[in-house]
C-alpha cells in the first residue's frame, strides 16, 4: 500500500429476515448491521417512507452526516493551519434527496450549517472564508456529484 492510499473496510449483515426471506416487497425487514472492527455495532435500516426502522440510522442520514463530519474535521484542520482558535462547533445539516418515477433517487444537494465560537471573534471574517478552504480539502464533499452548500455562521 503507498504512503497516500487509505483503504477502509466495513461489514454490512442483513438482518431482516422474518423467515421467508424476500418472497415479497412487505415480507422483509430492511434491519441490518454495519460492522467495523473494534467499533460498536451501527444498527441500520432504511428511511421509514421505504419500510425502514425510525429508531435505526438510514443510509441517507450516515451520508448526510459523513459530509458535516468530514466538513467539521477539515475546518478545524485549516483553522489551526491558519492560527483561529476553535473553541466550539455545531452544524445541523440538511440534505435534499429526489426521488425519480421509476423509484431510484440521488441527493439534490446538502446544505452544511455550521456555527463555529472562536477564542479571537477578531478572526471572524478569517474564519468564515476558512469554510470554504474547509470544503477544498474535505475528502468525503470531494467524492459526491452534487453540490455542498455552506451557511457557516460565527456564534457570538
Amino acid at each position: 500500500m503507498g504512503l497516500h492510499e487509505h483503504h477502509y473496510e466495513v461489514t454490512i449483515q442483513w438482518t431482516g429476515n422474518l423467515g421467508t426471506g424476500t418472497t415479497n416487497y412487505r415480507g422483509y425487514s430492511r434491519d441490518h448491521d454495519v460492522l467495523i472492527p473494534g467499533l460498536p455495532i451501527l444498527k441500520g435500516s432504511a428511511d421509514p417512507t421505504f419500510h425502514g426502522d425510525r429508531e435505526r440510522y438510514n443510509p441517507e442520514q450516515l451520508l448526510l452526516a459523513a459530509l458535516a463530519q468530514c466538513h467539521m474535521l477539515s475546518y478545524l484542520h485549516v483553522a489551526v493551519k491558519h492560527g483561529v482558535v476553535v473553541t466550539d462547533y455545531r452544524d445541523e445539516a440538511t440534505g435534499l434527496m429526489q426521488l425519480n418515477r421509476d423509484g431510484s433517487g440521488q441527493f439534490e444537494s446538502v446544505t452544511l450549517h455550521p456555527v463555529v465560537t472562536l477564542a479571537d471573534p477578531d478572526q471572524a471574517d478569517l474564519a468564515q472564508r476558512l469554510h470554504h478552504d474547509a470544503n477544498q480539502v474535505c475528502f468525503i464533499a470531494r467524492s459526491v456529484n452534487f453540490p455542498v452548500q455552506h451557511q457557516p455562521r460565527i456564534a457570538e
